[in-house]
């Protein structure tokens, strides 16, 4: 048996006793899905453009339409997607931990909403999501607390236009325009009720185990995480291609959507 293989097998055995299990995923489970990732070595991935400039509220103030022209191309590259084996195996161990009273949290860094659409239930969408929007004004209930939903037609004279007169603008108060609901670089965990970071901050304490996915290990949430459960001895384990992990944490290395179908019953 090779090391990956006892060492996925060690995995299994530790979720079959575990009591409540973290599932922290990141680009990497939809990489199969054709989303590019972030920080990966895939020839899309985000981080090798702009993204420390698009993806801020400062950006969005000084620049709403160049921002909105950003966030509709990928948005639209997200709206082709379809969940793959990872996200699929997900809900499989979601529910063969709840059938035998185990309880499960997964947060996702990602936006693409491809977990909810697999059917994972205990879901956090800690980044946001891209089938959301909002108001821009902190003063207006659909900005500091509600979401809209996202539909595309409300930007096709935007999109012919490509002025910033044409966004649109909140329908609820009718003055502050439409943001993408997304965490972006310039705000915290705790700007929007929706992102669920208190819901996080709940469930860790009772975690026996944290199974990472798909992640580099590069933003906030993970790093917080990582450090919690190093301070309370919690296992933790990753799932990704490049075998790279925090101290603390044991690599897997491998897919996403390779390694969780084996991990999954049945």
């Amino acid at each position: 048996m090779s090391a990956t293989a006892a060492a996925i097998e060690e995995l299994a055995e530790a979720l079959a006793r575990a009591r409540a299990v973290l599932f922290v995923t990141g680009a990497g489970v939809s990489l199969a899905s054709g989303i590019d990732t972030f920080r990966g070595t895939d020839p899309g991935a985000v981080w090798k453009n702009d993204i420390m400039e698009k993806a801020t509220l400062g950006h969005f103030r000084r620049d709403p339409a160049d921002a909105w022209a950003w966030y509709l191309a990928r948005f639209e590259r997200v709206a082709g997607a379809e969940p793959n084996p990872a996200h699929r195996a997900l809900v499989a161990l979601e529910d063969a931990l709840e059938a035998r009273g185990a309880s499960t949290l997964l947060v996702t860094q990602n936006i693409d909403g491809l977990h909810h659409r697999a059917g994972s239930r205990a879901l956090v969408e800690i980044h946001g999501k891209a089938r959301k929007v909002r108001c821009a004004s902190p003063h207006c209930p659909e900005g500091a607390f509600g979401t809209l939903d996202f539909e595309l037609s409300a930007f096709e004279a935007f999109r012919g236009a490509g002025s910033p007169e044409q966004l649109p603008r909140c329908p609820h108060c009718g003055d502050g325009l439409l943001r993408p609901h997304v965490l972006w670089f310039d705000e915290h965990y705790q700007s929007h009720p929706d992102y669920g970071f208190e819901r996080v901050l709940a469930y860790l304490p009772t975690a026996d185990i944290v199974l990472f996915a798909g992640t580099s290990f590069s933003v906030g949430i993970t790093d917080w995480i990582v450090e919690d459960s190093r301070a309370a001895n919690r296992a933790c384990w990753s799932i990704d291609p490049s075998a790279d992990a925090p101290p603390g944490v044991r690599p897997i290395p491998g897919r996403a959507e390779e390694v969780l179908p084996a991990l999954a019953p049945g």
